[in-house]
């Protein structure tokens, strides 16, 4: 049977690709910031990070992907409204 920690694991390595997916549509210029796909690949992907690193208790890389949540929430509030 499938376990918690092995899906808390492929959790993680979805931040992972998304995060850097998205980096690199903004690099390339693909997007731009005020995308809402940029931004909700970003958000979800701190949002699995963030599950990733607190079942590990790794609070410094935690920290990061609360303030990386936080900076997505604020983005994607500012292009919906």
């Amino acid at each position: 049977m499938f376990k918690i920690k092995n899906s808390l694991g492929l959790i993680g390595w979805y931040g992972a690709f998304a995060i850097v997916l998205a980096y690199s549509l903004i690099s390339f210029s693909l997007v731009k910031s005020d995308n809402i796909l940029y931004q909700l690949l970003n958000l979800t992907g701190a949002i699995s990070l963030l599950a990733e690193t607190m079942s590990k208790k790794d609070y410094q890389p935690a920290a990061i992907n609360v303030v990386w949540i936080i900076i997505s929430i604020l983005a994607l509030v500012k292009i919906l409204f």
